[in-house]
């Protein structure tokens, strides 16, 4: 049989070839062997990946819930430290204004109304706080600060309040602006009527935060402090007896009506746990699906080190007889 040869041009080409294709398996090897993850997964999963298509599938569904728990955790964690703060200031102030009002001192019921009035300020700065640019207490329309400033809601109810000569004229403007219809709604709150959309916690799970500054709970505690800020405004000039009497009525209202407030915080705080047991729900999944796709992409670190060494013996023995070829010579030849 009359034997085949290759020119020396082809030899070289093969030869470089070959030295590229055992080069580039040599790399593949080492970061298989370095990562303890194959290179080419198709070759490793023999084209079937429907296993691991799942694997991801699951993978990508459990990165949405867990940015939808983490929403869920900051928003409701928010609302409480805000809730309670408001609570705290309430309290407090009631506390205030029954001793101002049991004192029988116009230094005292001074002192209480000026600190109503600072207090009313940070409850209501505390209803207007926002979260990553969205206020949390306004409903769906989150772009929009649920509530006018303090300022604004005391001279709306000066306006209201004027000519008023005993509580029972005062506590009705009061309960009228602060009631359904009244000027809290229509002037003060400035958010939805609609709660926020409920936040996604996983597959069929879901939480509902139906809370906003125009709650009725909300409303009374504003309405009392409200009562002690103006019990010694000056532009209204209450006798000495009704401004006793408004101290005493904001101090036990501050005091004794927190029922509503208590169980919205109640509430919230359900939300809140289920809000974090979905976190560490999504954490025990996505761990236990990442354990299964490093399975499925796994490689056996003895077999790959044993092809590793067998294509370093092959490039090794390339390189040798590529040295060799290329001392050939006619003479040698001859």
């Amino acid at each position: 049989m009359t034997p085949i040869t290759i020119g020396d041009l082809a030899q070289s080409y093969m030869l470089r070839q070959q030295n590229t294709d055992l080069k580039t398996r040599m790399n593949q090897l080492t970061q298989e062997l370095a990562s303890g993850q194959t290179a080419d997964v198709a070759r490793h999963l023999s084209g079937s990946y429907s296993y691991l298509a799942d694997v991801q599938r699951n993978l990508t569904l459990l990165d949405s819930y867990d940015s939808a728990s983490s929403e869920a955790i900051l928003f409701t964690g928010t609302m409480q430290d805000v809730l309670g703060r408001f609570q705290e200031l309430a309290t407090n102030l009631g506390s205030a204004a029954l001793t101002a009002a049991g004192s029988f001192l116009d230094e005292a019921v001074v002192s209480a109304s000026t600190r109503a009035t600072e207090d009313l300020e940070s409850m209501v700065n505390a209803l207007n706080t926002t979260v990553a640019g969205r206020a949390i207490f306004s409903g769906i329309d989150s772009d929009t600060a649920p509530l006018i400033s303090s300022d604004q809601i005391l001279d709306e109810l000066r306006t209201a309040l004027a000519g008023q000569t005993d509580l029972a004229g005062v506590e009705g403007v009061l309960d009228s602006w602060f009631g359904a219809g009244g000027g809290f709604e229509t002037v003060a709150y400035q958010g939805s009527t609609t709660s926020l959309r409920p936040l996604s916690l996983g597959e069929g799970e879901a939480i509902t935060l139906d809370l906003r500054a125009d709650d009725d709970a909300v409303r009374v505690l504003l309405k009392n402090t409200v009562m002690a800020a103006l019990a010694s405004d000056p532009t209204l000039g209450f006798d000495t007896d009704l401004q006793l009497e408004m101290m005493k009525a904001a101090g036990e209202g501050l005091s004794f009506q927190q029922e509503g407030i208590v169980q919205l915080r109640a509430d919230l705080g359900y939300a809140e746990s289920r809000a974090q047991e979905a976190s560490a729900r999504v954490v025990s999944e996505r761990a236990s699906y990442l354990i299964a796709q490093s399975e499925l992409l796994a490689v056996d670190p003895y077999d790959t080190a044993t092809q590793l060494e067998d294509v370093q013996f092959q490039l090794e023995s390339l390189y040798a007889l590529t040295v060799k070829l290329s001392r050939l010579s006619l003479t040698d030849y001859l």
